[in-house]
């Protein structure tokens, strides 16, 4: 149902789709936000600019460098694996001391970041590194989001993940 690119994720509303993650979040927050539910992005235009630009910062750049952490080999692998704890580190920043990356609640860019967290066993299996000491603070910050129920029930099994990725590793011969 995504007219353009053919794939998921295509959200379905009322029967019209609503095509890429982001979009669909945003889009949920201005259709449910107002029945009582907290908003998931900020009022303040800056503040909401801001957690837009590190979910499509994260949604670019993570999705480009995971790829080469499971599909390519020694040094453009090491590339890869540099680079990808940079990005988790910038992002780590981002959240500082906070509880969430939204204050002391879940928000957009929480939500947003959080499917992440399944794939990070696969990555580190792949390319021989672990993201919790590298990024202890984002490490924590996902079990939080993970101890909420509908999180919980929402994110994809780690194991399960890892499983996926040696399936494509196959798929595409990268043994």
């Amino acid at each position: 149902m995504n007219p353009v690119h053919k794939k998921v994720s295509v959200f379905i509303h009322n029967g019209k789709p609503v095509c890429e993650s982001l979009i669909e979040l945003q889009y949920v927050d201005e259709v449910w936000h107002g029945n009582g539910t907290a908003p998931l992005l900020p009022s303040d235009p800056y503040q909401k600019a801001i957690a837009r630009f590190w979910a499509d910062f994260a949604d670019k750049k993570i999705i480009e460098l995971e790829v080469k952490l499971w599909r390519t080999k020694e040094e453009e692998q090491a590339r890869a694996k540099k680079e990808f704890i940079e990005t988790l580190k910038l992002l780590e920043g981002e959240l500082g001391d906070k509880t969430f990356f939204g204050g002391e609640n879940l928000r957009y860019l929480d939500i947003a970041l959080v499917s992440y967290y399944c794939w990070f066993y696969a990555y580190e299996k792949c390319a021989g590194f672990n993201v919790e000491a590298e990024c202890p603070k984002l490490t924590a910050w996902a079990k939080r989001c993970m101890q909420k129920e509908s999180v919980a029930n929402s994110v994809p099994d780690q194991q399960k993940v890892y499983q996926f990725v040696l399936y494509l590793k196959k798929v595409f011969g990268v043994e």
